[in-house]
């Protein structure tokens, strides 16, 4: 088989025995606080080992700082202190969540710091119900719906909203490349 075959793993498929099967995508689950999120795998380039990002003054509170990832300048935001007005509190299963997401002015590599990654789930787009408008301990702008997962929901996180990309960018873009040498 050729390299098609990373383009079916990564797109929605469906199962080949039914063609009324709903299409499936693939999402990273992780925990944040006691809050167990969502993210579709698409946007999602790599997890990396939590390291302590350079700080940058003026940033707001739930960015923790900036990385340099292959030369590139990438700001961190903590879920926990964007969400629950609460800086995580690193441990060893702590890491940063890397991931694309479009902008105005154009795609933005962001890095997010969670608390733990479980893993990838497939979740049909059944399955998937619209966001609550009332009793979600996260902002409903952030959610773009809610997984269910057996008995218990999953909360599936919108990043454009839940980064304020345009805002991360302009940020990142203002930052002098020297500030992130380590």
């Amino acid at each position: 088989m050729t390299g098609s075959s990373a383009l079916i793993a990564s797109e929605p498929r469906r199962d080949n025995r039914d063609d009324a099967t709903p299409p499936v995508q693939q999402y990273l689950t992780f925990v944040v606080g006691t809050e167990t999120f969502a993210l579709g795998i698409l946007r999602i380039k790599e997890i990396i080992e939590y390291g302590q990002p350079t700080a940058v003054p003026m940033m707001p509170a739930s960015v923790r700082g900036v990385i340099n990832l292959r030369g590139a300048v990438v700001p961190v935001v903590d879920l926990s202190s964007r969400f629950f007005a609460r800086r995580s509190e690193i441990t060893r299963k702590s890491c940063i969540v890397i991931l694309e997401v479009d902008g105005q002015h154009g795609t933005q590599v962001i890095g997010l710091v969670v608390d733990a990654v479980n893993e990838v789930l497939e979740i049909p787009s059944t399955d998937i119900e619209p966001p609550p408008s009332f009793g979600a301990r996260v902002r409903s702008e952030f959610i773009a719906g809610m997984a269910r997962l057996g008995q218990r929901f999953v909360i599936v996180l919108d990043p454009a909203r839940v980064l304020a990309v345009d805002e991360l960018a302009q940020l990142a873009a203002d930052i002098p490349h020297d500030e992130t040498r380590q």
